[in-house]
């Protein structure tokens, strides 16, 4: 049977059938919809794990105990992954473990474009990468293969283009793996010194013998066309160049590392001119390069951002076929949705002129007009600790008027090791927690702080107030994300506390599924005298008419923040649901 999926549900797909018995992830953008397909399959024990760190060593457990496993990641979910990771090259694996990360070209949802192929090179972990759906899930399938038969956990690569592109995949049954047996091999799985230094030696040699033996392999492949013009190329970029320029010779690498250095010199030997085509990082091009062999790569392509068919043209052609379907339109950046309970915490940080320290979520739009308040992000956790290095570089009064923000599920990625470090050397900010009972950013996925798992079974839910105790803050305050007042109160004195301090701003997220509004905000044109000040706010569904205040029924989710800052009552919050 064949289905049409996105090249992230036909991962998923060719780990099932491949017979993956255990998968851990953390959502990141591109990636998520791995997970949550693989969750669907009964016979895949699949979970959201607090972080990518974790999530891999939960694989790593599971393939050591001889079964097929997987950890799924975004790019920047790679380094924190990367500790184990690098060390699991050494150790190798018992069943086959693959890592499936998803890089971000164009910066469509990351805060930068790492090349996750160069960290690959760096861990010595062998790299694949498919071009389209059908691969995916072939490669896939293959990946598993060849981690077991070289000792080796695979890095399976994949991009945001063809993680959300949807292709004809061929459906096939699942394939039972015996586990194998467990084995004691503490010269194998203990990376002490001793160890490690023979493991590594075995590492170089795996990889020379991959070179050689994999030279030939299926997941390359040569088609010859016209041979005065060659393209080196691998992933979703081949299908540019098949697209732009057809009658070219190509080299298709679908192994990344290491590279096939055998097939390399004979395409190089039987193209005249030879162009290397990749996204991002000149991996590839550097590597032929020191072979001797001429090309031409990054001089005429960037290094940034998102390659095309119409780029590739260009860049060769001189000739561009169309014009960009958004060229000339006003930008659109994406803002915090109606309802959203991060502008209402923001409004208040804003009134009270305190400097926000930001982290990753989608509270970090708080950085952008009309709400302006986020003045720092980092990563994955970083408020917290940044914050406590404003307190140790300028004193504890110098941050009476700084706090920091971090989401529920950034929280408990890598938040809470941030907290535990400022309670043990006596940091005196204020920590607000945006708790919207989701993780948002990558599409309302579960956490340890939801209640429920990722196969949507009731789990344990973390109390954020009885953990911040735990580690040892004494001032932790949970407040309706909505109520300003209280709010505003609350940040005047826990900023001005010489402790610790946590602020929990509780209110689900506005798209969470279930959510009844049971209010709309209905504007007075009678009223108004179009000051513009509800506008300042930042929702959508506000605007303006003939000067006057203008609600867009269908967008409003009745919060009443607009309202808020209305002096002369043009804006009324009424209950529309009884």
């Amino acid at each position: 049977m064949k289905k049409l999926l996105l090249g992230n549900e036909a991962i998923a797909r060719g780990a099932y059938e491949a017979g993956v018995k255990v998968s851990a992830a953390y959502p990141g953008t591109p990636s998520t919809e791995i997970s949550e397909t693989i969750a669907k399959y009964p016979e895949v024990y699949a979970e959201w794990a607090p972080n990518e760190k974790v999530a891999a060593e939960v694989a790593i457990g599971a393939s050591i105990s001889g079964v097929r496993s997987m950890c799924c990641m975004k790019h920047v979910g790679l380094n924190v992954a990367a500790d184990p990771l690098f060390t699991c090259s050494y150790t190798g694996v018992g069943g086959g473990l693959v890592a499936v990360v998803a890089d971000d070209p164009g910066l469509y949802s990351s805060q930068n474009e790492q090349d996750t192929r160069l960290i690959a090179r760096a861990a010595m972990i062998p790299v694949i990468e498919p071009s389209d759906s059908a691969e995916a899930k072939s490669f896939m399938k293959r990946a598993f293969e060849l981690s077991e038969k070289y000792d080796t956990p695979i890095i399976l690569r994949t991009t945001t283009r063809l993680s959300h592109s949807q292709g004809v995949v061929e459906l096939c049954d699942r394939k039972e793996v015996e586990d194998k047996p467990y084995e004691k091999r503490v010269d194998k799985y203990v990376m002490m010194p001793g160890m490690a230094k023979k493991r590594h030696l075995y590492v170089e040699d795996r990889l020379n013998r991959m070179a050689a033996e994999m030279a030939l392999d299926p997941l390359n492949r040569i088609e010859y066309a016209d041979k005065s013009v060659g393209f080196i190329t691998s992933g979703i970029a081949y299908q540019y160049v098949k697209e732009a320029m057809p009658e070219a010779s190509v080299l298709k690498l679908g192994l990344l590392n290491p590279l096939p250095d055998s097939l390399i010199r004979e395409f190089a030997s039987n193209v005249e001119k030879i162009y290397v085509f990749e996204e991002l990082e000149p991996l590839i091009e550097e590597h032929v390069r020191a072979m001797g062999i001429k090309v031409i790569g990054k001089e005429i392509f960037t290094r940034q951002g998102e390659y095309s068919a119409n780029m590739l043209r260009k860049a060769v052609l001189g000739k561009q076929e169309y014009e960009a379907p958004m060229a000339g339109l006003p930008a659109r950046p994406p803002v915090l949705c109606p309802g959203c309970p991060h502008r209402s915490v923001f409004s208040v940080m804003k009134k009270l002129k305190l400097h926000v320290i930001g982290d990753i979520g989608c509270y970090t739009l708080g950085a952008v007009p009309p709400v302006s308040v986020i003045e720092t992000t980092i990563c994955m956790g970083s408020s917290i600790s940044t914050l406590h290095g404003v307190e140790k570089a300028k004193g504890k009064d110098y941050i009476k008027n700084w706090v920091c923000v971090i989401g529920d599920s950034t929280f408990l990625h890598t938040g809470v090791n941030s907290l535990i470090n400022s309670v043990y050397n006596k940091s005196t900010g204020t920590v607000v927690i945006l708790d919207n009972r989701t993780t948002g950013m990558t599409g309302h996925q579960e956490h340890a702080a939801t209640g429920k798992n990722l196969k949507g079974e009731e789990a344990h839910a973390i109390d954020f107030t009885e953990l911040c105790h735990a580690i040892g803050v004494n001032r932790v305050t949970t407040v309706d994300a909505f109520d300003r007042d209280r709010l505003a109160e609350v940040l005047k004195e826990e900023t001005q506390a010489d402790e610790l301090s946590v602020v929990i701003c509780r209110a689900p997220c506005a798209l969470l599924k279930g959510n009844v509004f049971k209010y709309k905000v209905f504007a007075d044109a009678e009223k108004c005298i179009g000051c513009g000040a509800c506008i300042t706010c930042g929702c959508p569904a506000l605007s303006k008419e003939n000067k006057k205040a203008k609600i867009n029924p269908e967008m409003c989710n009745g919060c009443g923040l607009c309202a808020s800052y209305c002096k002369f009552g043009a804006l009324e919050k009424r209950e529309v649901i009884k």
